[in-house]
């Protein structure tokens, strides 16, 4: 992990990153460094998120090397805390001077950091939090739509509510149950997205039949669930969604096992992304569902270094001995982005970066990105842009260990399914 204030410099470029095509060279003086911002959660309970980040920036200031490029990187770790994640937003825009700040992560990330840089008037690129979170959540009054007004310097890609509640209901379908669900949604900038009776799952499983059982929001690192339990027992609730921390999921399912509790299914967001969260549960965690972002077996490849997921999935394991996680695609198309950005402005003119952002049309490792509205509403086209997503099963593996495995790709057909949904083990 990273510490705070660090800053990464140029590593030697990797045989794998060498054999691709070179970068275009930016349009900045020569001999002046191009200055990326970087922040994201590298301790506290969102860290799982940052299990990736060194491999990816060791490999983009690889490769931008290679291509005679000089890039700094300014590594600023949120600590999970969203005040913190603003204290260093405005870091690297008063004192580090960066050309543009990247960031990536949940809300509590994302929000605080997009939000100082929408004040500041720097451009900033953010990613991995669902759309609505990100822009309803940075709104001066969140629940009134009217009000909602875009953004000027700040631009956002990733999926939105309306594709993870498709992609859980999709796979839902695929099991007999009775519809009735339990919620479970933090008191945080997720939590308060996912459920809300407006924009988050309420509307949509009503729609489709299905009998919500909400117990309220509840603090983040919350040691017992008890009541959560007893409303979903006495609900009669087959199936669990929400969105939780890593720590708190592993408590909750525990919890339940220890009180009787056996869903049929429990798609889960954000908790059980991955490997590590799900191996700490052991058998229990067998047909736990959850979105995928991203995988090995997506069929995309890197702007950048020309690899395809699986090949970047395999580098990482390669490099740490452990295996890949969702992350890994995002903050690699992040960074794809901004390489992408700088060959089309001069970094150290804010106006020109922002129009560069907002004319960005790039095949990435995680797909498409364009701010160019499609399937984003009006009100959040200007800053959004969209990616897919498709949903999938955590399988214990006969060695150990687990696989993620894709069971549902209606959301989008080009990804590949690899089986079909299975009920969890009452016992």
């Amino acid at each position: 992990m990273f510490t705070r204030r660090n800053l990464l410099k140029t590593a030697a470029a990797t045989s794998a990153l060498a054999a691709t095509s070179s970068l275009a060279m930016p349009a900045i003086a020569k001999g002046a460094a191009i200055k990326l911002g970087y922040v994201s959660p590298q301790t506290g309970p969102l860290a799982a998120f940052a299990e990736a980040d060194k491999f990816i920036l060791d490999g983009f200031l690889a490769k931008t090397k290679a291509a005679g490029l000089d890039y700094e990187i300014i590594v600023k770790d949120s600590q999970s805390n969203p005040n913190r994640a603003a204290e260093v937003a405005k870091e690297l825009i008063v004192r580090d001077e960066v050309n543009l700040v990247l960031v990536a992560s949940t809300p509590e990330t994302t929000n605080p950091v997009a939000t100082t840089c929408e004040a500041e008037e720097m451009p900033c690129i953010s990613t991995a939090a669902p759309w609505q979170p990100w822009f309803i959540g940075q709104q001066a009054n969140p629940g009134d739509p009217s009000s909602w007004k875009p953004f000027n310097s700040t631009f956002h890609f990733f999926w939105g509510l309306e594709d993870v509640i498709a992609v859980y209901t999709n796979m839902w379908q695929q099991l007999e149950t009775n519809k009735k669900v339990g919620g479970l949604f933090p008191n945080d900038g997720d939590g308060n997205a996912w459920g809300d009776k407006v924009v988050g799952f309420p509307p949509v499983l009503e729609k489709g039949g299905y009998t919500l059982a909400d117990p309220g929001r509840y603090q983040n690192m919350t040691d017992d669930f008890s009541a959560q339990i007893n409303a979903f027992k006495s609900g009669n609730c087959e199936v669990i969604t929400g969105v939780m921390i890593p720590p708190d999921f592993t408590t909750f399912w525990n919890q339940a096992k220890q009180q009787g509790f056996h869903p049929k299914i429990a798609s889960i967001g954000k908790a059980i992304l991955f490997p590590q969260a799900v191996e700490a549960l052991g058998k229990s965690g067998h047909n736990l569902s959850c979105e995928v972002w991203w995988s090995a077996s997506h069929p995309f490849k890197s702007s950048l270094t020309g690899e395809s997921a699986a090949e970047l999935a395999a580098g990482f394991t390669k490099a740490t001995g452990r295996p890949w996680t969702q992350p890994i695609g995002f903050v690699h198309a992040l960074f794809e982005v901004a390489a992408d950005v700088m060959k089309r402005a001069d970094p150290t003119d804010s106006a020109a970066v922002i129009k560069a952002i907002a004319a960005t049309k790039l095949d990435t490792i995680v797909g498409p990105v364009a701010w160019d509205g499609a399937n984003v509403p009006p009100f959040a086209a200007k800053n959004v842009a969209k990616t897919p997503l498709v949903g999938g099963q955590w399988r214990l593996k006969d060695g150990g260990g687990y696989d993620l495995v894709i069971t549902d790709n209606r959301t989008a057909p080009n990804i590949p399914t690899g089986g079909k949904m299975e009920p969890i083990a009452s016992a």
